[in-house]
């Protein structure tokens, strides 16, 4: 079997777990791994065997043998090495959301068509199998048109504390749900209206509440609460509603589909997203990774998103958070 050589750019909290997933696809080797932190490169290369370790990503998208690259940089750093590694011919897969600016948005989707790679961005709610189901139910036809939906993902305050000085819960989270009420429903916003609470001190609020009125006509509420009580036994509390004029979908993950209660209390884990089964991750993050490299393997242009569409995912939400900030409805 033919193995795709990938590497991953930062090695944060999720690019480790891109490196736990990439070691349960069978047709992918970890080629490399890249970090300006060297010690944080020296413990994620000896834990996942990397071949090749790298402080500097240029260097690393000079390698001839390196096919594939995940970006897992913060979002706020997202456009320079996209861009970059898709003019060095590779194929890039980089994490939601896109960028922090529509204008990097916009290079990084130019620089995504002129380029020879595949590219694809992350939206790992796109292969959580429920919403998976939901799209083909819809795309038959079976609820009839969307009038309605309405989207919550809510982590208690202790995960919340730990990204809310780099990012906040609306483009943080409530892009997920953007992007699957925009794939459901084929449409997109014209307008929004946002609000926020904050109470820590955080750089960002402590919660986001979204309102959305699709081209279709169709009306669309998110919200994102990162302040749950600690005690809360699930990391997330996520669940999606459509009503159509003919039907309705209801889906309800990940609480409360695995519940385990010990000496210490009761906790909720994920069985969704990036689950360890038999020793190995699995779940969507793994699927998504495993669906890129079966791109990169085959020739076969990735179809599940396109670039154009995170890009719309990101606008939305970034009128959302023009919304909060100023008190207005923020036309698009």
């Amino acid at each position: 079997m033919k193995k795709v050589k990938h590497a991953v750019l930062g090695l944060g909290w999720f690019g480790e777990k891109h490196c736990e997933a990439l070691a349960a696809i069978p047709n992918v080797e970890l080629h490399a791994v890249c970090t300006r932190n060297s010690g944080r490169l020296a413990e994620v290369a000896q834990k996942f065997g990397a071949k090749k370790t790298f402080t500097d990503y240029h260097v690393m998208l000079a390698d001839p043998d390196l096919e594939s690259v995940s970006i897992t940089t913060m979002w706020d750093q997202h456009a320079a090495p996209a861009i970059a590694a898709l003019q060095a011919g590779k194929h890039v897969f980089l994490e939601k959301p896109m960028a922090s600016t529509l204008a990097d948005c916009d290079a990084i989707v130019n620089a995504a068509n002129a380029a020879r790679g595949f590219f694809m961005v992350g939206h790992i709610c796109r292969f959580n199998p429920r919403y998976a189901a939901a799209k083909q139910e819809i795309a038959a036809g079976k609820i009839g048109k969307i009038i309605s939906m309405y989207a919550r993902r809510n982590l208690p305050a202790w995960v919340g504390a730990t990204v809310l000085d780099k990012i906040g819960p609306i483009i943080g989270d409530c892009v997920h749900d953007t992007d699957l009420m925009f794939w459901f429903s084929g449409s997109r916003a014209v307008s929004a209206y946002a609000q926020t609470v904050k109470f820590r001190a955080h750089a960002n609020p402590d919660l986001g509440q979204v309102m959305y009125r699709l081209e279709s006509g169709a009306s669309c509420i998110l919200e994102s609460v990162w302040c749950l009580p600690d005690t809360t036994p699930f990391q997330i509390d996520e669940r999606l509603e459509v009503v159509g004029t003919e039907g309705s979908i209801s889906i309800h993950d990940t609480h409360p589909n695995l519940m385990i209660v010990d000496k210490s209390g009761a906790r909720c884990p994920d069985t969704t997203y990036w689950p360890m089964i038999h020793g190995q991750l699995r779940g969507a993050l793994r699927d998504e990774l495993a669906y890129f490299a079966n791109c990169v393997a085959t020739g076969g242009k990735p179809t599940v998103i396109t670039a154009e569409e995170s890009r719309e995912a990101v606008r939305a939400c970034l009128a959302a958070e023009q919304s909060a900030a100023s008190g207005l409805v923020v036309k698009m």
